[in-house]
């Protein structure tokens, strides 16, 4: 999709794309002209690296700490390229708007290419099962174990075990499904309604052409090495390949044991699958980056779960989710083979490889380019890394800065993940194995959803961008260990981690508070009040939009856009939230964006629906006793949560009370 070419920039600039003889060197690199340190003059040029896949020819027009970019795709190498050009005193507060000169050439016309996408959806052959293009380049390209039988037990020397699904069941049924998600795979939606739809999606009846396997992996759980772990009760089908050339992993979690059980039974009941399933979904539609569910089906058999760890465990019907994924390659994919010693560490360059030339292919592009990519960072030891010599580090610097972006999203709609294990990081920056997650109700930046993680908070709300910094550090330490990268590469990455998360979250919460420019004072402010009165997070920042910059409102006119989530508050209390009013509505005074304007821009950040965990339980109760209409109903909501959506309106408000007992806003690992 062609991004609109406007940016806020201080002076009408015409920025004009380099002349065909020179795009075959310039396009497969990048060029950044910084200003003097006074702000003027021409500044200097100086090649960087960027490298990001994307087989159009825009990606990205946009302005960030006072740097004008524009991305698009070398049509020789099929390289991306990033042109930036810096202006020492860019503001985004100012209002002079540049229009991009379109070169032919290289910008094609967005109706155009707009017309020519919807022309071939409707050219698009929807497909059966039988029809799926299956590939197993994992299987087929990556060392595997020798045995094939699945007690538990240490594997070696191996990326995967093949295995099938083996969950009892009896007559099973399709609980939920996603038509976007079968689009994704060119699976047509007619497909739900065949009667053994469900024995599929149970792994009951084989998949033709299918090769199913358990992913190896390890993890360092609450900051320490567990060792082996890997996929216990999760079964990859195999990965088809639609008809955009895009690979998508199919996998069935709760379908049986696995060598990588442990001491579980390799299934899955209906209320964690049911969390799972609406949260990758309502993750998609909020725009962050997650794995996503096909479907979910019950088994018809019930499993023993003690639910709080107390000693009281109970039957709960079974279940099986179909999760979606590009990859379901983690952090712990590569640190189970370098702790294992010298006959194993080689296993790390292996499946490194294998990632880059699947999931990362500009990278193998890249590194074969004639063109100096040499950084110069400043603050390392030595003068120059050149990320084209070595993809790897390139591979770990992406690495880093897709989870930067993935973080700073989860803290932009409140979402906390509540197990941050390295073997739950995904190397392409997605959010990945939703089990005890949580969105914020009242705002608390130490608020976690995981009764285990209940002694240390580690994983809580506010420490997320730390924690993806030191398992990042993990996942540096193993590939030192492999000798794929050096401790300045390192660095590098993990410097490029903490600038990108920066650049990133306050991004993100300019644009909630609808501001033109970061104000870490006015943010700041606001986060503490909200701390302080327990505000709730969502829908105080979807009321925020209501607030007018009418001079001079009176006090409780000025508050009464908050009336809903200022319940109770004292006199002081009342006084620090009309004080910080009267400082937001000045600052949006000040850039002169109408109201209604301003409104329709943060209505478009600002989730009115999300996937609370009462609400979830109330699908849950539901769906335990049969009925699954609510579960369908919640996903239909959650598909479109910044929508006003009238006659949905229980969905978007306030918790009530028993949606803070046990079990609802907080739960354990027992699923």
């Amino acid at each position: 999709m062609m991004l609109p070419l406007h940016l806020f920039v201080p002076q009408p600039v015409r920025f004009r794309a380099p002349s065909p003889s020179s795009s075959c060197r310039l396009f497969s690199s990048i060029f950044s002209c910084w200003s003097n340190p006074r702000g003027q003059g021409k500044g200097k040029w100086q090649w960087r690296s960027r490298n990001v896949a994307f087989p159009r020819q825009i990606s990205t027009v946009r302005l960030r700490r006072g740097e004008l970019e524009l991305d698009w795709a070398c049509p020789r190498r099929q390289v991306m390229a990033s042109a930036t050009q810096s202006f020492g005193h860019v503001s985004a507060s100012q209002e002079n708007i540049v229009s991009l000169q379109r070169e032919k050439e290289i910008l094609p016309d967005p109706m155009e290419a707009q017309e020519n996408e919807k022309s071939n959806e409707s050219k698009r052959k929807m497909l059966k099962f039988e029809q799926l293009n299956w590939d197993d380049s994992f299987v087929r390209e990556l060392p595997g174990d020798s045995r094939t039988d699945g007690p538990p037990r240490q594997v070696l020397h191996a990326c995967y075990t093949k295995v099938s699904p083996s969950a009892t069941v009896d007559n099973p049924q399709l609980v939920v499904w996603s038509n976007s998600v079968a689009d994704l795979l060119n699976l047509d939606p007619k497909e739900f309604e065949r009667p053994d739809f469900p024995l599929i999606f149970s792994g009951a009846s084989p998949l033709k052409g299918s090769v199913p396997y358990a992913q190896c992996y390890g993890g360092h759980q609450f900051g320490m090495w567990a060792g082996q772990l890997g996929d216990g009760r999760a079964i990859t089908l195999g990965e088809v390949l639609n008809d955009r050339g895009e690979r998508w992993e199919l996998q069935l979690k709760g379908a049986g044991k696995t060598p990588y059980s442990r001491f579980a039974d390799g299934l899955a009941v209906l209320r964690s699958s049911i969390r799972e399933f609406l949260c990758s979904e309502s993750m998609h539609a909020l725009g962050v980056p997650t794995t996503r569910a096909l479907c979910l089906v019950t088994t018809g058999k019930d499993v023993m779960r003690d639910m709080f760890y107390d000693g009281n465990p109970k039957e709960e019907p079974g279940a099986i989710v179909c999760r979606v994924a590009q990859s379901f390659l983690r952090f712990g994919s590569y640190q189970i083979h370098a702790l294992r010693g010298e006959e194993d560490v080689e296993i790390v360059r292996t499946l490194l490889d294998y990632t880059i030339r699947h999931h990362f292919p500009h990278l193998d592009l890249c590194s074969t380019a004639d063109e100096d990519f040499s950084l110069r960072p400043e603050g390392l030891e030595t003068s120059t890394i050149d990320l084209t010599s070595n993809k790897y580090a390139a591979w770990f610097c992406e690495v880093a800065e897709r989870t930067a972006v993935l973080i700073a999203k989860w803290q932009g709609v409140g979402f906390t993940h509540g197990v941050m294990n390295t073997d739950n990081m995904s190397v392409l920056g997605l959010t990945i194995d939703y089990g005890p997650f949580g969105f914020l109700d009242a705002f608390d930046p130490k608020y976690t959803p995981n009764t285990t993680d209940l002694p240390g908070r580690r994983y809580c709300f506010a420490n997320q961008p730390d924690v993806g910094m030191w398992n990042l550090a993990q996942l540096a330490s193993t590939l030192s260990t492999a000798n794929l990268i050096n401790d300045e590469e390192a660095k590098y990455a993990m410097a490029k981690y903490g600038a990108r998360f920066m650049d990133e979250y306050q991004s993100v919460m300019t644009k909630k508070l609808g501001l033109e420019k970061y104000n870490k004072d006015l943010i700041s402010k606001l986060l503490t009040n909200m701390a302080i009165d327990k505000v709730d997070y969502t829908i105080c920042f979807r009321a925020l939009s209501n607030i007018k910059t009418t001079v001079d409102l009176p006090d409780d006119e000025l508050l009464s856009p908050l009336k809903a989530v200022l319940l109770d508050i004292s006199k002081e209390r009342k006084k620090a939230w009309i004080d910080w009013l009267r400082q937001y509505t000045h600052e949006l005074a000040s850039s002169r964006i109408p109201d209604e304007e301003r409104k329709i821009s943060m209505d478009s950040v600002n989730p009115k629906f999300i996937l609370r965990n009462y609400l979830c339980q109330t699908a849950i109760d539901a769906a335990e006793q049969g009925d699954d209409t609510e579960v369908r109903r919640l996903l239909e909501v959650m598909q479109k949560p910044y929508d006003e959506q009238p006659g949905m309106e229980k969905y978007a408000r306030l918790p009530p009370a028993w949606a803070y007992r046990p079990g609802v806003c907080m739960l354990s690992c027992s699923s």
